[in-house]
């Protein structure tokens, strides 16, 4: 199977915790996200472009620190033309990025970006509840599955 986030090819690492049943690679997890990213999960500012077939948008860093949580690494953030910044994953050798596809066509450039937080990003209340209604509703996919 081909997927359309960035570096899915190498996407590969094992889970550190087994929290979250049948979650045992970042691809297990873009699955089980892909059926529960939604509109209340997607940053309130984007939420107006959210859809089903854009379900990436708004996503990134709520995403990439649940996948810190699932299989330990780093957040990086690729600056954006608007002073925020697109949070991806970095794990040992491996770079990957769940919620890509939110940018089409758009290359963006996955080397010397700094450091992302989740103290910083969850000084924003209403991320750090997006964050932890994101990881409840995988919680209960998980159970369910």
């Amino acid at each position: 199977m081909e997927y359309k986030f960035w570096n899915w090819e190498q996407a590969d690492v094992p889970a550190i915790t087994d929290k979250y049943k049948g979650i045992h690679t970042p691809i297990d997890l873009y699955n089980a996200l892909s059926q529960i990213w939604c509109a209340d999960t997607c940053a309130p500012r984007m939420r107006k472009g959210w859809t089903k077939e854009n379900k990436t948008l708004g996503q990134c860093s709520i995403t990439a620190f649940l996948v810190q949580d699932i299989f330990g690494g780093k957040v990086f953030g690729v600056p954006r033309p608007d002073g925020n910044y697109h949070c991806y994953n970095v794990i040992g050798t491996c770079r990957f990025d769940l919620t890509s596809e939110q940018f089409g066509d758009e290359v963006l450039i996955y080397e010397g970006n700094p450091e992302q937080f989740r103290d910083v990003h969850f000084a924003k209340e209403e991320k750090r509840l997006r964050y932890e209604y994101l990881k409840k509703r995988l919680g209960e996919y998980c159970h369910a599955q």
